[in-house]
């Protein structure tokens, strides 16, 4: 085996930690600092589901289908996916704020509009998209 190809070999590829992020300055600490949320990558075949899982067919006009990525859905879902605390499925949670799902959760949580999107945006950063979708874009189309 050649001595190049060995660097491609699982053992040497390099995992990624998670990281964290102050998401919202609404959930604070007993000192008032904001609560650091813990945040996992997605691998390339994760997300590829969650793709998947948000494409949805248009009708348009009646004259045809096309088929495409519902953004808000996506960036909810990758969102949730990342999200290793709080955690986003635990009923107690959902409950004090008196949703079912963790993406209605996670909007419940952080209902800054400019927050959400600062944290829609450090998560898809964090996960290697150099340039995250802009939500605000989306809601004008």
């Amino acid at each position: 085996m050649s001595s190049e190809l060995s660097y491609f070999l699982k053992g040497n590829k390099k995992e990624k930690k998670n990281g964290f992020f102050p998401a919202t300055k609404s959930l604070c600490d007993e000192k008032g600092e904001p609560l650091m949320w813990e945040i996992r990558p997605i691998t390339t075949k994760e997300n590829e589901i969650l793709r998947d899982e948000c494409t949805e067919q248009r009708v348009i006009n009646g004259m045809g289908a096309t088929v495409e990525v519902n953004i808000r859905k996506y960036i909810a879902r990758m969102m949730c996916e990342c999200i290793v605390f709080p955690d986003l499925n635990s009923k107690e949670l959902q409950d004090s704020y008196g949703v079912k799902k963790p993406e209605d959760l996670i909007q419940e949580m952080i209902d800054d509009p400019g927050e959400y999107n600062a944290f829609a945006t450090f998560i898809q950063e964090y996960n290697g998209f150099d340039e995250p979708v802009d939500l605000k874009d989306e809601a004008k189309n």
